[in-house]
């Protein structure tokens, strides 16, 4: 009996943003991207590379004006293929959590496929930009990301002084929670991983 491919494909068309985004939750941690944001296709690849996701995100916007609708609709896009990928999570280990360290910063990512969208973030950035990245779209990108993931995702820095380095632990953490809640378990295939007997 073969599993069926965890992989999706979703466009997103606004006035504002054209985005695709492919993803394979069982590849091999490959990565296209191209949001016209370097900064933010560095934290999409720690997302694929660290969460063994094949990632490809290819995104037009209006970045005349600033990178909001981009990260925020690429957080969307990817949130409603991941859902799509995923399924209805029978056989999930359904919770993921890591801690990542970069040189002084260190970051916790827990992750719950609940159903329910929630985000919790405790993030002080020492500088409010990263290049040309706006430090505080990144609540925006993961607040697209729950609503359409219908997941429950915990951010916490908890150290750090070079705000490249508190974005890069939290992107690496994340997808490394990722991983761990989306690998199969073994001793569960087949269920719903919650009493309730769905997701």
């Amino acid at each position: 009996m073969t599993t069926p491919a965890r992989t999706a494909e979703v466009s997103r068309d606004t006035a504002e943003t054209q985005i695709t985004v492919r993803l394979n939750l069982d590849g091999t941690g490959q990565s296209r991207l191209a949001t016209g944001i370097g900064f933010f296709d560095h934290m999409l690849d720690q997302i694929a590379r660290h969460g063994m996701i094949d990632l490809d995100v290819q995104a037009q916007g209006d970045l005349h004006i600033d990178g909001h609708h981009t990260v925020e609709d690429v957080g969307i896009t990817f949130g409603q293929a991941l859902k799509q990928a995923v399924g209805d999570k029978r056989g999930i280990s359904r919770y993921g959590h890591a801690y990542v360290p970069l040189d002084e910063a260190l970051s916790r990512v827990v992750i719950d496929f609940s159903g329910r969208p929630g985000l919790v973030t405790d993030v002080r950035f020492t500088s409010g930009m990263i290049g040309t990245f706006d430090t505080q779209l990144l609540h925006e990108f993961f607040q697209g990301f729950v609503n359409h993931a219908f997941v429950t995702l915990h951010i916490d820095n908890l150290k750090g002084v070079n705000a490249h380095h508190q974005a890069e632990t939290i992107f690496k953490a994340f997808g490394r929670a990722l991983r761990m809640a989306l690998t199969p378990d073994p001793r569960a295939a087949g269920q719903i991983p919650s009493t309730k007997g769905s997701l």
